[in-house]
């Protein structure tokens, strides 16, 4: 189905060497922004959730100084009331804070989750818009590894450091308040080496960063690589070759590879959360140190009400100090993920920057299916798959196709004939000249209502892993059943799929694999009958049938073609010897034209590959019989 395509352009370019993003501030800053924008739809929810971190990270300031007015004044002064009062507070204020918390962890949860959807239908979207070159010049596994694994690595970013880091802010600074009002020495002391954290903890982030983008990219390699080798092709072909041991090793390899990366990407920076850690924990001790100094390390005299109020107002610090560990802590390990995660957005953002080379205009026409004559024009047409193409793939083409006439494409393989039925539908844009569809230039309609107006059958069956019925109703999903038995019929399957044991609700396999070539064939064939099209395209479509069924099939689709404007391409000369207008295809221009009586008399390029098909005379009378019967066959 891709033969005669380049390979190549940036798109190929791009898929060789993945796009890295250009270093620097600039373009962290402008990935933040487009992270940021996906959250702008959901504010209402962001703000109930940036007020409830608020409110949390204000009830949790009650308790530390509850604690200090239960030392010094409920056990100081021997005040129980007090005591009981202050001791109510700090029973109430968790049990509202976690009520507080379950609603917030639920918005997030819920907006978190939403991004995600976005996040996938848009590159999902975009993706499935892209022109048909992209997808020859990129493997599967790749464009699979960009929508499920980088987009489901971001997901914890998402749905949990956004609002964990504005929590953790909002959590510092209180804290950082609430400790300055009981002490300002102790705060500086605590305090003191956080810049130095700060610079060390960025520096760390970049080196993850650059971890995290090579571990997806030996995940989508891996992915990739599964999808090429485990497909039912995958496996038949190394299989019939005797390569199972090699790709087993070449899997082998890419995970080692990819495992190496995931503990490297687990362990930096490990050392350095660990001397932190260490840091944060031993700091109490220095906090009472300092604070037994300034009380009394120089032979100061304190009274008993003062030694407990200093007592009071140490505990109350170090609750305070304690409750900063964690989001300090939490900030400087999620600056590390965020730089992870931020190589996974660039990796999606560069496929979202891919610009469709094809769309619709803003003022694109809409073609009615139904009103469609099918007028084909083709207007000194040339085209190149690559822009630096020397030779270009076709070479001022021109022909016309009128409603109800078979146009036969024929030349030797490479020459550019299936190029040329691209272009009908868009699958292509040409690079000079013009296709038009009843005088309309194709670049001038919807893709929609273009895709709507012509059928193609390829050589190349394409079938869902579903049931027939359903991969038969692809093209027409409000098909009535009787509609879609006669469409069986016509295409000459029906019977054989009555035959199978749940009959039209038999699941065909991973690509039809649980059906022959030629039933397949006729599925595809069906299913284009049922779509009804006014513009048939057949590429070598009775290629995978035997003589019988391509007898019953090429009735079928005579009458299905009445009316239609039809363009096939054939190999096999004997299916097309009834076209209106038969076109020899060579290096990508047309070098003979007319009915088939008219080119064998000429001699040329059509005579040669007419008489290498049929070089013996029996040959030929059997393919004229084969041409009566068929004639036969149609007129009844």
């Amino acid at each position: 189905m891709m033969r005669g395509m380049g390979g190549g352009g940036r798109y190929g370019r791009m898929m060789r060497t993945p796009i890295e993003p250009p270093p620097g501030r600039k373009a962290d800053a402008r990935t933040i922004r487009r992270v940021a924008a996906s959250f702008r739809p959901y504010w209402r929810e962001i703000a109930i959730v940036l007020v409830a971190i608020l409110l949390v990270s204000v009830l949790g300031l009650v308790n530390p100084y509850m604690l200090k007015y239960s030392i010094s004044i409920g056990f100081g002064q021997q005040n129980f009331h007090a005591l009981a009062i202050f001791a109510g507070v700090m029973l109430v204020t968790p049990v509202i804070s976690g009520l507080i918390g379950v609603g917030q962890t639920y918005l997030n949860t819920r907006v978190g989750q939403k991004v995600m959807r976005d996040l996938r239908n848009r590159l999902y979207g975009h993706i499935q818009g892209q022109p048909l070159k992209f997808f020859t010049d990129t493997r599967t596994g790749e464009i699979q590894s960009r929508i499920s694994n980088d987009i489901g690595g971001v997901q914890s970013v998402v749905t949990d450091t956004a609002t964990s880091v504005v929590s953790n802010i909002t959590t510092a600074l209180s804290t950082i308040v609430g400790m300055l009002v009981l002490s300002v020495p102790l705060t500086l002391l605590s305090l003191g080496l956080l810049p130095l954290f700060l610079f060390l903890t960025y520096r760390v982030g970049n080196v993850r960063r650059d971890v995290a983008r090579s571990t997806q990219m030996s995940l989508a390699e891996m992915t990739a690589l599964v999808e090429e080798t485990l497909s039912v092709s995958g496996v038949l072909l190394a299989k019939v070759f005797g390569r199972q041991s090699y790709e087993r090793r070449r899997f082998q390899k890419e995970n080692e590879r990819y495992v190496a990366l995931q503990i490297r990407q687990q362990m930096v920076g490990r050392w350095f959360m660990m001397f932190i850690s260490t840091f944060f924990s031993g700091l109490p001790a220095l906090v009472y140190m300092l604070s037994g100094y300034m009380a009394f390390g120089q032979g100061q005299h304190v009274t008993q009400q003062q030694l407990t109020d200093i007592v009071a107002n140490l505990v109350a610090f170090t609750t305070l100090q304690s409750r900063l560990f964690f989001p300090i802590g939490q900030l400087l390990n999620v600056q590390v993920e965020i730089q992870g995660a931020l190589a996974l957005f660039d990796r999606i953002f560069e496929y979202l920057d891919i610009k469709a080379d094809i769309v619709d205009k803003p003022d694109a026409l809409t073609l009615d299916p139904r009103k469609v004559g099918g007028a084909v024009s083709f207007d000194h047409v040339s085209f190149s798959y690559r822009a630096d193409q020397e030779t270009p793939t076709l070479k001022d083409i021109s022909f016309e196709m009128r409603p109800g006439q078979l146009t036969a494409l024929v030349g030797p393989s490479g020459a550019g004939k299936t190029t040329i039925t691209y272009l009908i539908p868009r699958l292509y844009d040409v690079t000079s000249g013009a296709v038009r569809i009843d005088g309309h230039d194709v670049r001038d309609v919807t893709l929609e209502s273009l895709g709507a107006s012509v059928g193609v059958v390829t050589q190349e069956t394409y079938l869902f892993h579903s049931t027939i019925r359903e991969n038969l109703k692809y093209g027409r999903p409000d098909a009535t059943d009787e509609e879609l038995i006669a469409a069986a019929k016509a295409a000459a399957i029906h019977d054989r799929v009555m035959e199978l044991p749940e009959g039209y609700d038999t699941v065909v396999g991973e690509r039809g694999y649980k059906l022959s070539g030629g039933e397949k064939q006729r599925i595809a064939i069906a299913r284009v009958i049922l779509k009804d099209p006014r513009i048939l395209i057949l590429d070598e479509a009775t290629s995978a049938l035997d003589t019988r069924s391509e007898r019953l099939i090429q009735a079928a689709l005579e009458r299905l073609m009445r009316g239609r404007t039809s363009i096939a391409i054939a190999h096999r000369l004997s299916t097309i010897l009834a076209a209106d207008q038969i076109l020899v295809v060579r290096h990508g221009e047309i070098v003979e034209r007319g009915a088939h009586a008219e080119l064998l008399e000429q001699g040329g390029v059509y005579a040669q590959l007419y008489n290498a098909q049929f070089a013996s005379a029996s040959e030929v009378a059997s393919a004229e019989i084969g041409e009566d019967e068929l004639a036969a066959t149609v007129n009844e």
